[in-house]
């Protein structure tokens, strides 16, 4: 009786974990044309497995075979399986015909083993050196952005997440304006699970990887969350290139506004503002400037150890462009600075000549009531 039950939570957390990494690859492939329907069938003529790693990778693996005979195909594996061991990926117990002949367990191994490669392991944190692992780097980046959230304790990758509170926090602590937090309740875990699901793949366009019902189990995939979570990893730490370059957009087009005050408070009032910007709020950008950069630099020297070809951000995002945009940040800000000083200038010397002119007039109507007396 308890063999049955054991073969059948494996054959559970199997089809969770075929559905998971299914979507996971269509997810990749996708860009490239290509869509597999079952894994264990249409990996084994080895060119979608080829696709894949080269979307992933950034290289190219060379001609795919075309043949249907099973040399053919063997010949595409083999070819997949060189490349990962040219990267360092050990693969002692998984040859090119297990995943031709469609063999479930090194199948789904092997795709687990290119998500940890490509996907988990160029995890980079900020003071992380105590970190050992890559799944360490994960959970403690879970752990840092839901830290605080009423209700959340991530301590794993499968019962912290089960009633859904997790999964919201994390979209909340980056997109606030996405999620009503306090509206959720852990009583309710299919409807809360739903709610970060359909934000993260309708509002984020993060592939929803899992669906509810696969947390409403007794025991949960570890490898499906991490997964799933690795998502939501790479397209925050993606959102925080971006939010800086919008800032400084932003910020420099406040600085370009010379729409100034007619009154001498009213300067003084953004003088101060400026300062205040200056000394509080630039400060906090650049450091998040170069934690971008710190951050990219670990991950280039992490895959250069690992042989793995260098990754770099879709341009426009590129490290160049964020060193060019505060270059033009740093000449608004010195244009305002100039801009500031000479009208506060212009506007006390023309103050200057108003009580002048007062002191003038006050004393013309002082004669002229003097000489009428």
């Amino acid at each position: 009786m308890a063999t049955v039950r054991i073969k059948q939570l494996q054959d559970d957390l199997e089809a969770v974990q075929k559905k998971t990494f299914t979507k996971w690859i269509n997810s990749h492939l996708s860009k490239v044309g290509l869509h597999v329907n079952d894994l264990f069938k249409d990996l084994c003529d080895g060119r979608a497995l080829i696709r894949l790693l080269e979307r992933l990778s950034g290289e190219d693996l060379g001609p795919v075979g075309r043949g249907r005979l099973r040399i053919n195909q063997i010949e595409n594996v083999g070819k997949a399986l060189a490349f990962l061991q040219k990267k360092n990926v050990s693969l002692p117990s998984t040859g090119a015909a297990d995943i031709v002949d469609g063999n479930p367990r090194l199948t789904l191994g092997l795709v687990w083993t290119i998500i940890l490669r490509f996907q988990i392991q160029s995890i980079q944190l900020d003071d992380s050196s105590d970190i050992k692992s890559a799944k360490e780097a994960l959970l403690l980046w879970c752990q840092r952005k839901t830290s605080g959230y009423p209700g959340v304790d991530v301590q794993n990758f499968t019962t912290s997440w089960k009633d859904g509170l997790a999964f919201n926090a994390l979209i909340h602590k980056h997109r606030p304006d996405l999620v009503d937090y306090p509206s959720l309740s852990s009583k309710n875990p299919i409807a809360t699970l739903n709610n970060a699901f359909e934000v993260a793949e309708k509002q984020l366009g993060i592939p929803r990887l899992l669906d509810p019902e696969d947390l409403m189990v007794p025991y949960l995939d570890e490898k499906s969350i991490m997964t799933y979570l690795v998502s939501y990893y790479h397209y925050f730490s993606r959102l925080k290139t971006s939010d800086l370059l919008k800032w400084i957009e932003d910020t420099i087009l406040k600085l370009s506004d010379k729409r100034f005050p007619n009154t001498l408070e009213g300067m003084h009032q953004l003088m101060i503002a400026f300062k205040t910007y200056r000394t509080k709020e630039k400060p906090l950008k650049y450091a998040e400037r170069t934690n971008l950069e710190v951050q990219l630099f670990n991950v280039q020297m992490k895959l250069r150890s690992i042989h793995q070809k260098n990754w770099y951000p879709p341009e426009g995002k590129l490290v160049s462009d964020i060193t060019q945009a505060w270059i033009n940040l740093d000449s608004a800000e010195h244009e305002r600075e100039v801009s500031l000083r000479k009208e506060i200038i212009r506007q006390e010397k023309l103050e200057r000549l108003a009580e002048r002119f007062a002191r003038k007039s006050d004393l013309r109507k002082t004669w002229l009531s003097e000489m009428a007396q």
